[in-house]
């Protein structure tokens, strides 16, 4: 009964932990063993860092490189690889793209570009264009003075203005026989020229965009084709003007 007794919690004394007297209030709190134990614990974790980081500085090689040296910078206390400007991979023209649009509509509205690309080239033939390349027509002659007395406009029987016509240049017989049609005064010839150097413009425009729409259907396609669970490869990096290439792991279809 005796030992009941004295088991009883009810009977215990509250044992109190020791505080700070009170000569030494202006310290603080008095400190325990846990919370010696913990400031302990911190401590030494933070001597054998500084023991590892002197040792791996001692056996460091002074000739030791790497390119992340100078390709990397700290961003928030995180090394992070540096990227130059000319390295963008998406414009933002193409993010706005991708991110609103289905690949189905970009393809079909490059389809409809593409069109209308092969109906202006048919109009227009590209005889006069900037960007064809120039031909060359070479003649031949028997000696060198008829070199020196050489006259193209006589050789080609066609009037000297016309000679540096590549399209359209009649010769005199025809000239002569059959009237002009479309515009003869200079001002109508003018007129042409600038509407023929719109449509180039407007031509030159429409590759550009048909170009800009392979781009991100190619992009969105990669992103799709990246959501499955094969192993692959990155071969070539994205750029604004291209979209990355992967290698895929095969599978046996089954």
């Amino acid at each position: 009964m005796s030992s009941f007794r004295k088991a009883l919690k009810s009977r215990q004394k509250n044992h109190h932990e020791r505080s700070q007297p009170g000569f030494r209030k202006h310290l603080g709190l008095l400190e325990k063993k846990k919370d010696y134990k913990l400031r302990a614990d911190d401590y030494h974790k933070k001597q054998n860092t500084l023991a590892a980081l002197r040792k791996k500085a001692l056996d460091k090689n002074p000739d030791e490189f790497y390119h992340k040296m100078i390709n990397a910078k700290l961003q928030d206390g995180v090394h992070v690889a540096k990227k130059k400007d000319e390295e963008v991979e998406v414009t933002e023209e193409q993010k706005k793209v991708m991110r609103t649009q289905d690949i189905k509509y970009v393809e079909m509205k490059r389809v409809a570009e593409a069109k209308k690309i092969e109906r202006l080239k048919g109009e227009l033939h590209l005889l006069d264009a900037d960007c064809k390349q120039k031909n060359k027509h070479t003649f031949f002659v028997d000696s060198k003075k008829e070199v020196k007395s050489f006259d193209l406009a006589t050789h080609l029987n066609t009037a000297p203005e016309l000679v540096d016509r590549v399209f359209n240049r009649p010769t005199l017989k025809t000239l002569e026989t059959k009237s002009i049609q479309g515009a003869v005064e200079p001002r109508g010839v003018k007129a042409l020229a600038k509407q023929r150097n719109h449509q180039y413009k407007i031509l030159s425009q429409r590759i550009d965009r048909e170009k800009k729409m392979f781009v991100i259907t190619q992009k969105i396609q990669t992103r799709k084709d990246l959501q499955d669970k094969y192993k692959k490869v990155k071969v070539k990096k994205e750029t604004p003007n291209a979209a990355a290439i992967y290698k895929f792991e095969a599978k046996r279809k089954r």
